[in-house]
């Protein structure tokens, strides 16, 4: 078996083998937010109506090296951020909100929203400056056991 070229990672407290090629860290971190919502279009069906949907939703946040503390990003702060950010969406009839004024606002366009709203805060530094670091952000929104979207970003 032929592996690619190795060199050696040293962090502050220990070296260990590195491969060459993709190489990416990430943690994650999940939540949930309840909605209502509609949607226009025939390919809905049902779900034209006015209806609740209720979605787990993970996180998750990749850069190539750690931090200087030898951390992706500060578990708790992301866990917070990604709180806030839903608690703007959740309880709320996404039909009655200005900002989605005509938007099918499907899983898919929810998982980009809370992907852009983590970027933002991650930019202004509400993760911390070692997050700065941090190069992709992946969201999952999950609508049941068998059925899920996401949408990845660089930042």
């Amino acid at each position: 078996m032929n592996f690619p070229a190795r060199r050696d990672v040293c962090g502050r407290n220990e070296c260990l083998p590195r491969r060459e090629g993709a190489r990416v860290f990430s943690i994650s971190v999940r939540d949930h937010m309840m909605v209502a919502h509609s949607f226009r279009g025939d390919v809905f069906g049902p779900a034209q109506r006015l209806h609740g949907a209720t979605f787990v939703v993970d996180a998750t946040f990749r850069r190539p090296d750690l931090d200087d503390d030898g951390i992706v990003v500060d578990i708790g702060l992301a866990t917070q951020q990604l709180a806030e950010v839903l608690g703007e969406l959740n309880y709320r009839n996404l039909d009655d909100e200005p900002d989605f004024a005509g938007v099918n606002t499907s899983t898919e366009f929810l998982a980009r929203l809370v992907a852009d709203r983590l970027a933002d805060r991650i930019h202004s530094g509400a993760l911390g400056e070692g997050a700065r670091g941090i190069t992709a952000i992946a969201v999952t929104l999950h609508e049941s056991h068998i059925a899920w979207a996401s949408y990845e970003r660089s930042l």
